[in-house]
């Protein structure tokens, strides 16, 4: 326990090093979804102009319900964009629908409230290319039981939660048997014919842009999803002024305002925060951002220093914490085969994990979202090169210059400093240049649960299908990795040019 609690305040200090926020500020989260993110941008405006001093900081794309509910429990976020049906269902678990004021008295034993009802419905449904549906005569969701050969592309979220395809394949008794396919590709799948039926949110724009039907609930399986704000009941003590302009947003997005806002996203490419702005302040709808923004102005966008900074530190990090834990477990294991097999089998096994699995554990185990998970997922990552090469270099090391190190009166500990590890480094050093190659491309994984980086372009490239964001933040992920290959390579020819 005391190594556990050592290990996570060591990682902790080194998180809070990478934090860009200080304590004191109103943090909005959101789901990693078009509609949230706007909504987030929304919520952090009228808190921000509410009180000009304030601090506030929106954690965008922070993933499914599961991961940014338990930020907010966490106190990671202080509140998020949220729906009456998903809170009802996902979160307290109801098997009947309850009013807000039920929900309300739910969540307060949890520290959470429920507030701030914007003004629109954005459900749940199916939907389908209408002349697939007219060729087979589908119209509502009670048709498709006679269609088992139909293919299913649903969000992750929707298959695995009770409100979603558990609950309606019972209800409809359907036979399919689904595919996972993430909500920002899934538009451009059914349009191009490789799923013949998708999720969808009824704000989505794309429904009408693409002529799509949207198959009729016939039995009522889906509640009403009400836009409100789940919050930390400490927020309007603590943010007094931003909590009375948050108010004044209930009832303020009707349905057809919503669409029009996810349509200026997805089909017109406007930011999120300009959205935002123009439906909180009218007059700036004439404001000068391009239709479409180019694909080098993207690339070389305002966040892209900060980016690649939060990137940068995330990955130095990581790789320096790897090592210092690494390479000294190395050197006592090396010399006892049991131990070098249980030690590189440890990591071996961490590497089999998937990202998203591991960091689903790790914010469970620290309790929190951001930097700590990340750089505590990265540096197991990066464990198993730099004890694999270590252990292999020590023995790599000619048993005749062990000897002679003996016969020399030399103690083990000499004899690995002055003979041993200088010529083990090549390999020590090769081990972590794989380590931190690993973790840049890793590191893109870190925007998912709000650590920022390169991958926050490339988290929201995916909920828009924008390949040009996508390509903005993996190419400088790339050169970043590239410029690490260059100096490695450089270091090794220096080692070289030295011991020979």
């Amino acid at each position: 326990m005391k190594l556990k609690n050592a290990f996570l305040t060591i990682c902790l200090l080194l998180a809070s090093a990478l934090s860009w926020g200080a304590d004191d500020v109103l943090r909005v989260g959101s789901k990693r979804f078009t509609e949230s993110y706007i909504l987030a941008h929304v919520l952090a405006q009228t808190a921000q102009r509410s009180d000009k001093a304030a601090k506030v900081e929106v954690l965008a794309g922070l993933g499914n319900t599961a991961i940014v509910y338990a930020a907010l429990q966490a106190g990671s976020i202080d509140l998020y964009p949220e729906y009456a049906g998903t809170i009802d269902q996902e979160i307290l678990k109801n098997k009947t629908p309850s009013s807000l004021a039920a929900m309300r008295a739910q969540l307060q034993p949890l520290g959470l409230g429920v507030d701030i009802a914007l003004g629109f419905n954005d459900g749940y449904a199916l939907a389908m290319r209408a002349d697939k549906a007219q060729a087979l005569g589908i119209s509502k969701l009670s048709d498709l039981a006679g269609h088992a050969n139909l293919r299913l592309g649903l969000s992750n979220e929707f298959i695995g939660r009770a409100d979603g395809w558990p609950g309606l394949a019972k209800r409809y008794r359907l036979p399919q048997q689904p595919s996972g396919l993430d909500h920002g590709l899934a538009y451009e799948a059914l349009s191009a014919g490789q799923t013949d039926v998708i999720d969808i949110y009824t704000t989505d724009a794309k429904i009408a842009h693409l002529g799509l039907r949207v198959l009729q609930d016939d039995a009522a399986h889906f509640p009403r999803y009400d836009a409100v704000v789940l919050y930390r009941l400490d927020v309007p003590q603590r943010f007094p002024a931003a909590w009375a302009a948050l108010q004044g947003l209930a009832g303020s997005i009707d349905e057809g305002a919503m669409i029009d806002m996810n349509a200026k996203a997805e089909l017109q490419g406007k930011s999120f925060e300009l959205i935002a702005s123009e439906h909180l302040r009218p007059q700036n709808k004439r404001a000068s951002e391009p239709a479409k923004a180019d694909f080098w102005l993207k690339l070389f966008g305002p966040d892209l220093l900060r980016l690649s900074l939060q990137h940068l530190s995330l990955v130095l990090s990581s790789v320096g914490l790897a090592t210092a834990i690494g390479l000294p477990l190395a050197l006592l294991v090396a010399p006892h085969a049991r131990l070098r097999g249980l030690l590189l089998g440890a990591c071996g096994l961490l590497q089999t994990v998937p990202s998203l699995a591991l960091l689903a554990a790790l914010i469970s185990w620290v309790d929190r979202i951001g930097s700590l998970p990340a750089l505590l997922a990265l540096t197991l990552y990066a464990l198993l090169p730099i004890t694999r090469n270590t252990c292999t270099g020590l023995a790599e090391v000619p048993v005749g210059l062990k000897q002679a190190g003996m016969a020399l009166g030399l103690t083990p500990w000499q004899s690995l400093r002055l003979i041993e590890l200088p010529l083990a480094l090549p390999l020590v050093l090769a081990g972590v240049r794989t380590a931190t190659s690993i973790a840049v491309g890793t590191a893109t994984i870190a925007a998912f649960i709000g650590a920022g980086g390169l991958g926050e372009r490339i988290v929201t490239g995916l909920a828009l299908n924008d390949h040009e964001l996508l390509l903005a933040g993996a190419l400088p992920a790339a050169a970043l990795a590239l410029l690490f290959e260059a100096a490695f390579a450089a270091l090794a020819l220096g080692l070289r040019r030295r011991f020979v």
